[in-house]
């Protein structure tokens, strides 16, 4: 906990500068710069890097990590190579064979022909026109026109998955993957040969620091040192377990390795040993990179990135934030509003996301729904029958007592004294005095409950498993069941009223069901996506956002008539969204995701 308020306590000082860098389309507000994996480093000067990971994320610093500005890759396809020749000309290459090329530092990035739908792993080039690039089923590309073509070489004989590739000079090269496959080329890739004795384990990443010394490294903490140009190759002793994923050698002594767990590794005497140091973050390290003698720089899961500037003697931690999983978010304007975690864990805002606050909630158990009336008045809900509430903006929550250990999932305020509260074995629990005391009100139903939303005290509708529909006109003292129209493998995750009349429901293979008439009648709405759907939120009978798994946005104009996908920069589950106007909006989801639009998603 107290990491966490640390990192929480950072993402307030810097969110403001790093959410600057995309006022347009849905932009990061947690964690900072961005949530994606990152796969891969480049390092072209010591001040310019850049990184590439999921969902076609690509990174671009220029002041040595202080600030990173997205690129348009034009793929939302998992990037997991990079390199770099100059400050200006670089290949990225990722998923179903892709390869991206830019030549102006990443302002634009153009796809090429590949030739294959293998994923491709790594790239490395040794000039503008040189470049290898590997992959899946043993997989080796080359070009000699800066990617104009790509071809495969005249003798490969490889059949495991390729990781890594790093060439010491136009001709001389090595290639590492699965099984302890190492391949040699001294032709400039013409003829790929093994060494005479593989080491028969995984191998993730291999660099050389000039044509004769090199390092390779991979699984259960395999680190392999070549003095031959990789003719040859000697085991070192690791000290860990676990797998490294990356290495980076900024002389024939000095090396640095990363991987799991955030493992981090240096040697300064060419790996007759190794030293373990303090990385900053248990998240993954999956790429490093130094620019020189002194600055180097880590990347790995849920976005980590850590830095050094004394030769991988310290390590600093520059990303920050929240991984923990949030659930729901509730704004009551564009400034406030508040998250919260399966983590029992809750955020608050009062300058729109530009910084999150940790507050204590005392909670034990998982934190599934929140709802506001206003600044100072709201309600929280979770497993274990948890409810809470706060009367001066999370400054204090206080528990009540709910009478039940059901989990709860979602609860709708209609007043400071009135809200509606469901869960699990179709509990549905009502209070009319501020949570003094909640009564349990009967749903008919023993499906688990997802969501709910009340219009005003009497009318309400709630939603669950298997296609269960319920509304109410008395304040819950009845509870009709009405016809979704959908199968019973079909989970309604959640429900958006905006009157008596029109709402709309959201569920599993990307359901959307909507209402003009009270819910007599349930019509099914293309969504366009077979993505589960988690979230929604309507303004008026027109406008709304959903959201779901894949890092899907789907927003409409025309109350649903059409939906359309909108680029979330994420390929996390997106679980709760609000918006507050047609314009400012919060989605919210799975490791720590917090997205922000002040222009609709557009």
């Amino acid at each position: 906990m107290k990491i966490l308020l640390r990192l929480l306590v950072l993402l307030g000082i810097a969110a403001g500068r790093t959410s600057a860098l995309a006022q347009s389309g849905w932009y990061w507000q947690n964690p900072l710069p961005q949530g994606n994996d990152l796969f891969a480093l480049a390092a072209p000067e010591p001040t310019t890097l850049v990184a590439v990971g999921g969902g076609g994320t690509i990174l671009r610093t220029t002041d040595g990590g202080q600030t990173w500005t997205p690129q348009p890759s034009g793929t939302t396809h998992d990037l997991f190579g990079v390199s770099f020749v100059d400050s200006n000309t670089g290949t990225a290459v990722g998923d179903y064979g892709a390869i991206l090329r830019t030549t102006d530092g990443g302002a634009t990035w153009t796809t090429q022909t590949s030739g294959t739908r293998h994923t491709i792993h790594a790239v490395f080039f040794v000039d503008a026109n040189t470049g290898t690039a590997v992959g899946d089923f043993g997989e080796i590309l080359r070009t000699v026109n800066g990617g104009q073509t790509w071809a495969p070489p005249q003798s490969n004989p490889a059949f495991e998955m390729l990781y890594g590739v790093s060439f010491a000079d136009a001709n001389t090269g090595t290639v590492v993957g699965g099984g302890g496959t190492i391949l040699r080329t001294t032709d400039g890739g013409e003829t790929w040969t093994p060494p005479s004795s593989p080491p028969f384990v995984g191998l993730w990443a291999v660099s050389f620091a000039d044509a004769h010394v090199g390092t390779a490294v991979g699984e259960a903490g395999t680190i392999l040192r070549t003095t031959d140009g990789g003719a040859s190759w000697t085991r070192q002793t690791s000290g860990i377990g676990d797998a490294l994923y990356a290495v980076s050698l900024v002389d024939a002594n000095t090396a640095t390795a990363v991987g799991f767990h955030g493992a981090i590794l240096g040697t300064t005497d060419g790996g007759q040993t190794w030293t373990v140091r303090s990385s900053g973050t248990t998240n993954a390290l999956r790429a490093i990179s130094f620019a020189d003698a002194e600055t180097g720089t880590a990347v790995g899961t849920y976005g980590a990135t850590v830095r050094s500037l004394n030769r991988g003697e310290t390590w600093t931690l520059s990303s920050m934030g929240t991984p923990d999983t949030l659930m729901a978010v509730s704004f009551v304007d564009v400034n406030t509003g508040t998250a919260l975690s399966d983590s029992a864990t809750i955020l608050r805002t009062v300058d729109g996301g530009q910084t999150w606050r940790l507050q204590t909630s005392g909670a034990c158990c998982r934190l599934h729904g929140v709802s506001f009336v206003d600044v100072n008045i709201g309600t929280v809900v979770g497993w274990g029958g948890t409810i809470l509430r706060t009367v001066n903006g999370g400054e204090t929550w206080t528990p009540q007592t709910s009478g039940t250990f059901a989990a709860l999932e979602a609860v709708s305020m209609q007043d400071a004294l009135t809200a509606t509260v469901v869960g699990s074995s179709g509990t549905i629990l009502r209070t009319t005095d501020g949570g003094d005391t909640w009564t349990r009100q009967t749903s008919g139903t023993y499906y688990p409950l997802f969501g709910v939303s009340f219009v005003d005290r009497n009318t309400g509708t709630a939603v669950g498993d298997s296609g269960t529909i319920l509304r109410t006109a008395d304040g819950g003292e009845t509870w009709t069941q009405q016809t979704s129209g959908v199968t019973s493998i079909i989970t309604l995750w959640k429900v958006s009223l905006v009157d008596a009349n029109t709402g709309t429901v959201v569920g599993s293979y990307g359901t959307i069901l909507r209402t003009t008439n009270g819910g007599e009648t349930w019509t099914r709405q293309s969504s366009g996506t077979g993505n589960d759907l988690y979230g929604v939120s309507f303004l008026d009978a027109n406008t709304g956002v959903a959201v779901g798994s894949s890092g899907t946005i789907l927003r409409t104009l025309n109350g649903g008539q059409t939906w359309m996908l909108q680029n979330s920069w994420t390929q996390s589950p997106l679980i709760g969204v609000f918006f507050v106007d047609a314009n400012t909006g919060t989605v919210v989801g799975d490791r720590g995701t917090i997205l922000h639009t002040t222009t609709g998603g557009e």
